[in-house]
């Protein structure tokens, strides 16, 4: 299984960004999946998530109204699309997935079996 994240880059605060993460040898559409970040200097903390049978998506409060995660099962791609960006946004995201997890563990980074390689995301004030 790999996990292909893109879409980072340095951006002013209150600009957007779209993530995206492609997966092979993985289906999404059967698979919990989550963006998650880490700044320098800091833990690594979950900003969103789709649950893989529900399809209900969870976000972290400091990204709510602000970023949305989907899903294109057509091209096995999840992306996270980031408005009104603020320099507290600044740190490298990852893109995370797992076929067995359960609802009350996804929002650890620990339960995530596949992970791709991380965007750095910066922006300015």
């Amino acid at each position: 299984v790999q996990l292909q994240a893109s879409g980072g880059g340095l951006v002013q605060a209150g600009d957007s960004l779209r993530l995206s993460c492609v997966a092979s040898g993985l289906t999404f559409r059967s698979s919990t999946v989550a963006w998650f970040r880490q700044a320098p200097g800091k833990e690594r903390e979950f900003v969103a998530g789709l649950f893989r049978s529900s399809g209900s998506l969870y976000y972290a409060d400091s990204v709510k109204g602000r970023f949305a995660i989907s899903r294109d099962n057509a091209k096995n791609t999840v992306s996270l699309q980031m408005n009104s960006l603020k320099p507290e946004d600044t740190a490298v995201y990852y893109c995370a997935a797992g076929q067995s997890l359960i609802l009350s563990s996804m929002k650890r980074d620990q339960a995530y079996p596949y992970w791709g390689q991380g965007t750095q995301v910066t922006v300015s004030s």
